[in-house]
This record gives C-alpha cells, structure tokens and sequence, in this order.
C-alpha cells in the first residue's frame, strides 16, 4: 500500500514541471550545459502552476542552480536562483 502511495506521489510532482519551457528561458537568457532536475519543492510561489528545478552555466560561466516558474495560461516563465 505505501509503494502505491509513493508512486502516485511521484507522479502526481512529475506533472508539476515544464522542462520544454524552462530550458527555453534558460536558454534565451543565456545560460547554458542546462541540466533540469525535476521538480522544486520551495522555489516558486503559490499562483506558480509549474516549478521546474535546474543546474546551469549562468551567462558569466558561473554554475548556478534555482528555479524556473511559469503558470499554465496567465504568465511567461520566470528564473529563481538559490
């Protein structure tokens, strides 16, 4: 029974995250070797649909690592830094 839950639990923050859309806002504002690590539990605010968790080189070549949040219809994505 608790394997079960687990495995709901893991797919239901599966769909929690946009990859496509935040290795296109990455990409765009110039970072690159973008890994993307799934979801992220406190990187995004509650009206964010989707918190998309990543590792990156930031555009000064600096490795960084955050969030991308985006929302389903109401709002373009926006990138968070730990």
């Amino acid at each position: 029974m608790r394997l079960v839950a687990l495995a709901a639990l893991l797919a239901l923050l599966s769909a929690c995250t946009d990859s496509d859309t935040a290795r296109r806002a990455l990409v765009g504002a110039g970072y690159t070797d973008v890994h993307i690590d799934g979801y992220s539990f406190y990187g995004c605010g509650d009206n964010d649909d989707y918190s998309t968790a990543f590792t990156a080189r930031g555009p000064t070549g600096v490795l960084v690592s955050g969030a991308v949040c985006s929302s389903f219809l109401t709002k373009a994505a926006t990138i968070r830094l730990n």
